[in-house]
């Protein structure tokens, strides 16, 4: 019992354990804010790369692709058909995109990707990151006649208001075809006759008439492409492809849907040659991964074979450049990647099989590795705390000297003597774990609200939602990361405890009462 009140009386008369124990508090509690930050921000982006990446890939090493994806899917399936839910074949190539924007062309490079509009949702999450709520539900690459987001659908009612998707769909597309034709007709009024189809006016050097198709004019109206009534084949554009975002988070829109943009692709053939189509832009795609934004478009993957030469002239088999597996609930990914590998080695087939984790592996390597390090920096800050905790306690163990000599020649045994420090350090690290870990799961808690109001204090925007492309900072708690910092933190307080608890429970009572 007296082990007890001593540890007790030297916690109330000592304020020095005070410091010790706001160390271990802050310590604690910031271990759990930046952890639930950085486990947030992981979990968003490695969701948001599983949403666009299907579960295993099974790829041509060749932008040819390799002949009939129907046999290739046969012998999948016979692999591990039991853990295989959904299946569907791609072309994926690189292309370059091409818009006018005021008169001005604009060239983008973006990664060309040929899909099935009805089978390519059920391999990933890619139908939920498009901006039309119909094409959400399923996809069509029919522009639509209006009701494109003019907010950020999971961006919730503090997202930004996009100026001009308002207008998008067939609307915008009518209203820029009836300008451009009312500006044509006034240039055919100036020059008393109409330009030659698709070609430079050689009088007036004004440019081509766009409402005639290549080989018509104006006795010929049945070729002629309206496209106030008419659109190209459909094509879905990455957002960052067609906007600038600036840094208050507003997208300035230099395309919409209903507008039309060329494409230009390297042929399947030896050697390739750059063929072009126009497409119309029917929907965008926001995932918030810049990489995929900023790079992906999307088209019918027959439009893609066809305009590639993809095509087996004789037999009409049609090629394509992989195959993406979505596999049941609770299937092991590298367990399913090793079968496929076994059914297509390298040295027999032109086929690489990865998961979506070998692809982006060294990124997630890379977020592993900033997250360990970063916790080893901040346990640092409480092994800072322990050091105080251990310079606190050999000046109790001086002080008190005497007092503990009094108490050995009362019969006090060295254990008992140790059990009173230890049970200090105990009682230093649990209290300061324990409020560091309330403080920190509070500041977690209202994280935006505080980073708000330090902006408004600071005159600075702590959270940039234009940089991470996040309305709001995400946390993630996990019960058993708090569990070890608090653990952690009172092993800390425990062991720094001991040294001085040796030195008391050593000394003897007659040098003990000596002492001055």
């Amino acid at each position: 019992m007296y082990k007890l009140l001593l540890c007790v009386r030297y916690l109330r008369t000592r304020y020095i354990a005070l410091a010790s124990i706001i160390s271990v508090t802050l310590g604690v509690a910031t271990m759990i804010v930046v952890n639930s930050v950085m486990e947030g921000f992981s979990f968003e982006m490695q969701d948001r790369i599983h949403a666009i990446l299907s579960d295993v890939v099974v790829e041509s090493v060749s932008l040819s692709g390799v002949p009939d994806a129907p046999w290739h899917m046969d012998q999948i399936k016979d692999a591990v058909g039991d853990d295989i839910e959904s299946m569907t074949a791609i072309v994926h190539v690189p292309a370059m995109l091409n818009f006018q924007v005021r008169g001005q062309w604009i060239t983008r490079q973006v990664n060309l990707i040929g899909i099935n509009e009805h089978e390519h949702g059920e391999v990933s999450d890619f139908g939920q990151y498009l901006q039309h709520p119909e094409n959400r539900e399923k996809l069509s690459f029919m522009l639509r006649e209006s009701g494109y987001d003019v907010r950020d659908h999971e961006g919730g009612k503090e997202a930004k208001f996009r100026d001009g998707m308002q207008y998008a769909g067939w609307k915008h597309r009518r209203d820029k075809a009836a300008r451009e034709k009312a500006y044509f007709e006034e240039l055919e009024r100036l020059d008393h006759r109409a330009p030659p189809a698709e070609t430079e006016n050689k009088t007036t050097g004004r440019p081509a008439n766009p409402y005639l198709s290549a080989g018509a004019g104006r006795d010929d109206p049945a070729q002629a492409f309206d496209p106030a009534k008419q659109q190209r084949i459909g094509i879905v554009l990455g957002m960052a492809l067609g906007s600038i975002r600036d840094r208050n988070g507003e997208d300035h829109f230099m395309i919409l849907p209903g507008d039309d943009v060329k494409i230009t692709v390297p042929t399947a053939g030896t050697p390739p040659k750059a063929v072009s189509e126009t497409f119309t832009v029917v929907d965008f795609y926001q995932s918030k991964m810049n990489e995929y934004d900023s790079t992906f478009a999307f088209v019918p993957i027959r439009t893609l074979q066809d305009l590639r030469g993809m095509v087996d002239p004789a037999s009409g088999i049609r090629n394509v450049t992989s195959v993406q597996i979505k596999l049941k609930e609770g299937s092991d990914l590298n367990a399913v990647r090793d079968k496929l590998r076994a059914v297509f080695p390298p040295m027999q087939y032109p086929i690489t099989v990865s998961t979506w984790e070998d692809k982006q592996g060294p990124l997630l390597e890379a977020v592993k590795m900033e997250k360990m390090i970063l916790n080893i920096l901040l346990f640092l800050i409480i092994a800072v705390a322990g050091f105080g905790i251990l310079a606190t306690f050999f000046m109790i163990v001086v002080e008190k000297t005497r007092d503990i000599g009094i108490l050995k020649s009362l019969g006090a045994s060295g254990r008992g003597i140790m059990a009173i420090f230890i049970a200090y350090g105990v009682s230093l690290g649990t209290v300061g774990s324990l409020v560091g870990m309330g403080l920190g799961l509070l500041f977690v808690r209202y994280i935006n609200e505080i980073a708000e109001m330090l902006g408004e204090v600071t005159g600075q925007e702590i959270f940039n939602p234009a940089i991470y492309f996040f309305h709001e900072i995400p946390t993630i708690t996990h019960p058993l990361t708090i569990l070890w910092i608090v653990v952690g933190a009172i092993a800390i307080a425990v062991l720094a405890s001991v040294l001085p608890a040796l030195r008391a429970a050593m000394l003897h009572p007659v040098e003990a009462l000596r002492y001055e």
